[in-house]
């Protein structure tokens, strides 16, 4: 017998105000074709009155729905953002008072920015094969917008905030790469370049959040070999080649590097899917957020074989290949 962590439920949730390119040329000097053309991005939503808990307890709901579970099924509660509620204590310790968990359950927070969600699910799988929890939900959720500068159109444009669930269930297999769920993950980090992308503040420097500030050429120079590698290397892992996968979800940072990724890696653009138009850059809420609507609209069935794969701040990167 060979533990896997399977995919039970999905969930996704976005605040109800959307910006479009055009509200952001009332704000700063850009437009909609500058925009469009350079990122791929048209529409990103923006939270109001809402905190980051409340995107990830909405997306949790759903997912929990979707996986037929109460709130006390749950071994394990993961969330992953760069813009908590608070500085301490977590979101997930948040979210699990507020959905009901049993009391005792593991519950916290990974700082890997837009690598946040794949660095979390690395942590449930591990955690479930070793049979020490046998249902985690995973999230991913941002209100980016809290920490952006609305005055640099370099960096206003790109990000939008959101949440996204899944919840994973130990199942058994026989360690074939036949098996459905999580089949191989691997994560990586160079602190090296820190500098590159990171906000301008924190509380033992300025004692604020600060606001995000990014070299986009490094970024982008690093970001398209280090998703590259994030898919291959799980590919090879779990006996696939890249070709034989029937979804990309690659992080959803910008249509440049998402399309440059999917050239690298040989695939069909119809093979890769891009939600960056419509959530801008929602970090680790990204990934997530384009699995649950791509599952719930039908797009990705059960029984796919996916691969996700991310780069963030720090840099972190890294990738997982699943069968749904």
């Amino acid at each position: 017998m060979h533990i896997r962590s399977e995919l039970i439920g999905w969930g996704h949730y976005l605040p109800k105000k959307v910006v479009t390119n055009d509200d952001l040329s009332k704000i700063v000097d850009t437009n909609d074709e500058w925009i469009s053309t350079r990122t791929g991005i048209k529409t990103r939503h923006i939270v109001e009155d809402e905190l980051t808990s409340d995107l990830a307890y909405n997306a949790a709901k759903m997912a929990l729905d979707r996986a037929g579970l109460s709130a006390e099924d749950l071994d394990l509660i993961i969330v992953s953002s760069v813009t908590p509620d608070n500085t301490t204590p977590s979101v997930a310790t948040k979210i699990a008072g507020r959905l009901g968990v049993k009391v005792g359950t593991p519950a916290f927070d990974i700082l890997a920015a837009c690598s946040g969600f794949v660095y979390g699910l690395v942590q449930a799988d591990n955690m479930i094969r070793l049979g020490q929890v046998k249902t985690a939900l995973v999230i991913g959720a941002e209100s980016l917008s809290k920490i952006v500068d609305w005055t640099d159109r370099n960096t206003c444009v790109l990000f939008g905030d959101g949440a996204g669930a899944a919840v994973l269930r130990a199942c058994e297999g026989d360690g074939s790469k036949n098996d459905k769920g999580i089949l191989a993950t691997k994560i990586y980090a160079d602190g090296t370049h820190y500098d590159y992308l990171k906000t301008n503040g924190g509380v033992s420097s300025t004692k604020t959040a600060g606001f995000v500030s990014m070299d986009g050429k490094e970024v982008f120079k690093f970001a398209i070999p280090a998703l590259t590698q994030g898919a291959e290397v799980v590919a090879e892992m779990a006996g696939y080649k890249v070709s034989e996968i029937d979804w990309l979800i690659p992080h959803q940072a910008n249509i440049r590097i998402i399309s440059n990724v999917g050239e690298k890696l040989g695939l069909p653009e119809e093979k890769v899917i891009v939600a960056v138009d419509h959530h801008g850059n929602t970090s680790a809420a990204s990934i997530p957020l384009a699995l649950s609507e791509n599952l719930e609209s039908g797009k990705i069935k059960k029984g796919d074989l996916v691969i996700l794969t991310a780069m963030g701040a720090g840099f972190t990167w890294g990738g997982a290949i699943i069968r749904l």
